[in-house]
């Protein structure tokens, strides 16, 4: 019993310690804008990129050793010193007066990223197997600090530099961020219990680096690089996505994406009690299904088309006699026409579907000597869809839930294969998660420039969703015959995957 308190406590501290990180990590999205929208730094738009992206790039590819240490050493010493070393270059940052200097401070404290390679293999090795799920899950809500950050931040330096009128009172900020890491690592340290897997404490590097050989490894880190890395991507990229396609200011562009980062990084609870109780591979089906069926549905970009539609043609030889607004008429016969509205579309309202508008444009003129089958009136087809911004909203809101979930689904499947080496694994598929929030807003950038089309965004997740989906079905198909062949269907088949 008394282990089991400890254990919750640990796992308590880990997830605060995590959400401070995260919120860390995340500081640059806010901070870079704010200066460079204050004049207090002249930084391009690629400067700005570069500055934003570099501490999730560090951050992504140094969970690996990460994961190694706390494997070799413990979660208790290795998390409190990555804090206490992330808050120097923290505080440094409130230093900087060149963009050299911002970059090697965010090269610096781009360590926070870390933390999760550091906490989910401290937090595994608490817990049982059947409830790895769960506590890595709850684990895993510290994704809440970007959030948090977020939607804090901003507010926070308009408090500091007094509206504006102090500019240089931003500074601040960095010490408070700085304060908070070194507050966070004393407490951490003081308050827990180091513990360790026994095989990992024992290997050599090379041992401890076995597990990467193993293609399931990279299957994983595939998984990763959509949920995580589309999670940590799409929280960045929103914001111009909402001001560019929706004409939306930054604040309500910010508040937007809030929907999306914030119950994403919460719900990633949820899916580990489901992992725990259905199934990793249950979980990844459905997590896979629906992203890959909302990322198909947003496929359409917001557009007015015309085409050429249904005309109308002459029944018979005659001559012209009338031609008006809503009629054609060849000697004696009547040809109705479908008038063009004279009420401009109102594309300011509320439209969840495509509007199909469609009317007459006479060919013939009165006099006009016409075949049998002459086309007397051409017809036109409008249409219009909106890509209307709230039901855009709730399938980018859907799209965050399945990747809140499915992180944690994620993370359920490593102490099961590989239960000594957690922190190795999950370091691993980290990195590839990490690196996929670093290179897929460059990848939608590229898109949006080579082909115009901002829901290209949709159609690259799509498609990776859909590679996830088909290998991982391959793979259970694959593992479930040979189970069914060698010993019959049993439940061990049932969690393969």
């Amino acid at each position: 019993m008394q282990e089991q308190s400890v254990a919750w406590r640990v796992l308590a501290l880990n997830t605060i310690a995590f959400t401070v990180c995260f919120a860390c990590w995340m500081l640059n999205g806010v901070l870079v804008t704010f200066l460079v929208e204050a004049g207090l730094f002249e930084w391009d738009a690629a400067q700005m990129g570069t500055l934003i992206g570099i501490p999730v790039l560090t951050g992504s590819l140094m969970r690996l050793p990460l994961g190694m240490l706390t494997d070799k050493f413990g979660g208790r010493p290795v998390y409190a010193i990555l804090m206490l070393l992330c808050a120097v270059p923290m505080f440094l940052l409130s230093r900087v007066d060149s963009y050299t200097g911002y970059l090697l401070a965010s090269l610096g404290f781009g360590l926070t990223g870390t933390s999760f390679a550091v906490g989910i293999a401290f937090s595994s090795v608490w817990f049982r197997r059947e409830h790895q799920g769960t506590a890595l899950g709850i684990f895993g809500a510290g994704n809440a600090g970007a959030a948090l950050t977020a939607m804090l931040a901003p507010g926070v330096l308009r408090a500091l530099t007094h509206g504006g009128e102090d500019l240089e009172r931003w500074r601040l900020l960095p010490q408070y961020y700085a304060a908070l890491l070194v507050a966070m690592a004393v407490v951490f340290f003081v308050f827990t219990k180091n513990k360790k897997p026994e095989v990992a404490s024992r290997s050599t590097v090379l041992q401890m680096l076995q597990p990467l050989r193993n293609v399931r490894v990279w299957r994983f880190g595939l998984y990763y690089f959509l949920v995580f890395g589309g999670f940590v991507a799409l929280s960045q990229w929103l914001v111009p996505y909402y001001v560019n396609v929706y004409a939306m200011t930054i604040v309500t562009a910010g508040l937007l994406t809030s929907i999306f980062s914030l119950p994403s990084g919460v719900i990633r609870a949820l899916g580990g009690y489901l992992s725990d109780k259905l199934g990793a591979r249950s979980v990844m089906y459905w997590v896979l299904s629906v992203v890959a069926l909302c990322c198909f549905a947003l496929f359409f970009p917001k557009m007015e088309v015309e085409s050429p539609g249904s005309g109308v043609m002459a029944r018979k030889s005659g001559t012209v006699t009338l031609v008006a607004d809503g009629e054609i008429r060849v000697d004696d016969d009547i040809y109705p026409l479908q008038s063009r509205s004279q009420d401009e579309f109102d594309d300011a309202g509320t439209h969840l579907l495509p509007v199909i508008r469609s009317w007459h444009v006479p060919q013939v003129e009165v006099g006009q000597q016409v075949g049998r089958r002459h086309l007397l009136a051409g017809g036109v087809t409008h249409v219009f869809f909106q890509a209307n911004v709230w039901i855009f909203t709730i399938f980018v809101f859907i799209i965050g839930i399945a990747m809140g979930i499915g992180k944690a689904a994620v993370y359920k499947y490593i102490p099961e294969y590989f239960p000594s080496q957690v922190g190795v694994v999950g370091g691993m598929v980290g990195v590839i998660g990490g690196l996929g929030g670093f290179v897929c807003p460059i990848i939608f950038g590229y898109l949006l420039r080579g082909i115009g089309l901002w829901t290209t965004t949709w159609v690259f997740f799509f498609l990776v969703a859909m590679v996830c989906l088909i290998w991982l079905h391959l793979v259970v198909r694959r593992s479930s015959t040979k189970e069914t062949h060698i010993e019959g269907p049993g439940p061990h088949a049932a969690s393969t995957g």
